[in-house]
């Protein structure tokens, strides 16, 4: 197209829609990349059929990718999108509750005949007009048929030439957004071209076809340009939560000295960092899949025992299953992470949903008196960083803690500066290998942070019992003596509420006194930054207040709280954070916003709802 049709913008949302094998998650994954590696911010929202082998061309196999890319730090994937991709019928209808009013809507024009449009649940044969779209900027490109033409030459079957449509149809965004092409390229080259150039070439011949399409047809009036987001100077890449968690473990383990260990039982969406893990032999990593949940519990504690930095990873129903073995690991007193991306539930509920519902079984889903420490994450991101700071509170203070993501972190990416070392503290796990006195070996001598002394087997001099069982408070041996216990239910306590020493106040951002202040914690903060944003910007006198570090809670948090006529504590479940702090400063009046359908908060309904509590 000519210069002259260019048009700059500063962000744009685009979701990618079809059939689960249409391949929208990797076309949307090459979006995002070529979008970072042009210097964009980006928020990603993939988004999985619950189903895993659904009818094909109905609306419960659509899968989705929603990026949100533009010239500044993307906060969210974007409420609403300014470009539809419409693989099929099915798609359309799953995804047209998400347009802008001025959308721009690319549709597979060969896969709009009237069987499929019945299949995917129209009633009547215009899809668009039943949609009430009929005005919107709708593309028909026939998206099937000219694949099929342009790698008529390349020596492979038909179904493997449709498979490259999705190729098509990303150059067709690549020429719309001016996005590059060579990125993608090296990508097709490197994951292809050893094992089967024939189908390295159909992809590739795709793209450019599709490139070549969008740019020689009169389909679109204009293209766009979104000029590189003006981040902090460093060397990024595009990482998703489940990514960030894995490295942030082995950059622990590192700064440690402890050989990382992970055993853990694949589920959704948790599975990823298992497998991220288990690529990184080269480093150390010791990984095992264990056959269920319990098993992979108890491997870490195992290995942990034996002196490794363990973890184990599971999501929503997996983590009631973990929950004998975190009391066992609790009274044992010794180093585990337990990783829980949560998931809509209960039972298997929505494996591929995010929700924020598990926070209550973390907090006490144990029997007896069992606390442990609970921190969660808040961007894909700084998952490394809070999987990092897991690692260093668990091996320092010697009791487990569990770390909280959920499938829209998990799934979702943004870019990351990828960080140096040295900028991390130090980790100093309290290892003994003799006595100070020459004595015998107390295993349950305190320091003090009141952590026990993390013994290894095989150490002359430092034998001592474990298990279950309650342990005298100074020999570890086995104890039913009840103020023993007594004491123990309390040190055990004591030792969780003393970390609140060593994790960072909490802070405000906005101002420090106000009308309305809104709390969340976990995931939740990129839709709640940017709505309060948004409204600071409006003159309004909002300020948020994002939870990280759940038990103990920072100790400044009255004192927050006071400064405020109203708070409104916004999260994706039925009010289980705002109950807790109801619990801990009955003192305020908590008012709620809550969601549970499967999906994050939008901007849009959370200013309605800050507005509305303003008056």
């Amino acid at each position: 197209m000519d210069q002259s049709n260019k048009v700059e913008l500063e962000d744009v949302v685009i979701r990618f829609s079809g059939d689960s094998g249409d391949g929208m998650q990797l076309t949307g994954t090459l979006f995002s990349d070529a979008s970072a590696f042009s210097g964009n911010g980006i928020s990603t929202f993939p988004d999985y059929p619950a189903e895993i082998r659904a009818p094909q061309g109905t609306v419960a196999g659509v899968s989705g990718f929603q990026v949100h890319f533009g010239s500044s730090k993307m906060n969210t994937p974007g409420d609403y999108c300014d470009v539809l991709v419409a693989m099929n019928p099915a798609a359309l209808k799953a995804n047209a509750c998400w347009l802008k009013k001025s959308a721009t809507i690319i549709i597979d024009a060969d896969t709009y005949d009237e069987k499929s449009v019945a299949h995917a649940g129209f009633s009547t044969s215009d899809p668009f007009t039943e949609l009430g779209i009929q005005d919107y900027n709708i593309i028909p490109a026939p998206i099937t048929s000219m694949t099929k033409e342009a790698l008529a030459e390349v020596d492979l079957d038909l179904k493997s030439k449709l498979k490259c449509k999705n190729m098509f149809t990303l150059g067709i965004c690549f020429c719309l957004f001016s996005r590059p092409l060579e990125h993608t390229e090296k990508y097709i080259d490197a994951k292809f071209m050893k094992k089967n150039p024939e189908v390295a070439k159909a992809n590739k011949l795709a793209l450019k076809a599709g490139f070549n399409y969008a740019a020689n047809t009169h389909a679109f009036a204009n293209t766009y340009e979104i000029a590189p987001a003006d981040l902090p100077k460093g060397r990024y890449r595009s990482i998703n939560g489940n990514q960030a968690v894995a490295w942030g473990f082995i950059a622990a383990s590192e700064k440690s000295g402890r050989p990382l260990f992970c055993g853990s039982y694949p589920i959704t969406p948790a599975s990823v960092i298992l497998e991220e893990l288990a690529k990184r032999k080269d480093l150390g990593v010791k990984t095992m899949q264990a056959e269920d949940e319990i098993a992979g519990i108890c491997t870490a504690i195992g290995a942990s025992y034996a002196g490794n930095f363990a973890v184990t990873t599971t999501s929503g129903p997996g983590l009631s299953l973990k929950s004998e073995a975190m009391g066992l690991a609790v009274i044992t007193e010794l180093p585990l992470v337990i990783v829980n991306v949560q998931r809509g539930g209960p039972s298997t509920g929505l494996p591929t949903k995010t929700e924020q519902a598990d926070l209550l079984q973390s907090l006490w889903g144990r029997n007896g008196e069992c606390p442990l420490i609970v921190i969660a994450a808040s961007t894909p991101s700084d998952c490394f960083d809070y999987a990092f700071i897991a690692g260093k509170l668990t091996m320092e203070h010697m009791t487990p803690v569990l770390l909280l993501s959920d499938g829209y972190l998990a799934n979702g990416s943004e870019p990351w500066k990828i960080p140096s070392m040295k900028d991390y503290p130090a980790i100093n796990p309290p290892i003994v290998t003799k006595t100070e006195d020459g004595g015998p070996f107390m295993p349950y001598k305190r320091n003090e942070n009141l952590a026990r002394g993390w013994a290894f087997p095989g150490t002359p001099g430092m034998q001592h019992r474990i298990g279950g069982l309650e342990k005298d408070a100074l020999k570890g041996s086995v104890s039913h003596n009840p103020q023993n216990h007594q004491k123990m239910v309390d040190t055990r306590a004591a030792k969780v509420a003393k970390v609140q020493e060593f994790i960072p106040e909490q802070t405000v951002i906005g101002d420090d006194k106000g009308d309305l202040l809104v709390v969340g914690w976990g995931g939740t903060k990129g839709h709640l930054l940017t709505a309060v944003n948004t409204m600071r910007a409006e003159g309004k006198n909002v300020s948020l207040c994002h939870f990280n570090y759940i038990n103990p809670l920072p100790k400044n948090v009255g004192d927050i709280f006071k400064n405020f006529k109203k708070i409104v504590v916004c999260e994706l479940n039925s009010g289980q954070f705002a109950d807790y702090l109801r619990m801990h400063f009955q003192e305020f009046e908590f008012l709620q916003f809550n969601k549970v359908q499967g999906q994050p908060f939008t901007v849009v309904e959370l200013k309605d709802k800050f507005n509305s509590l303003l008056g």
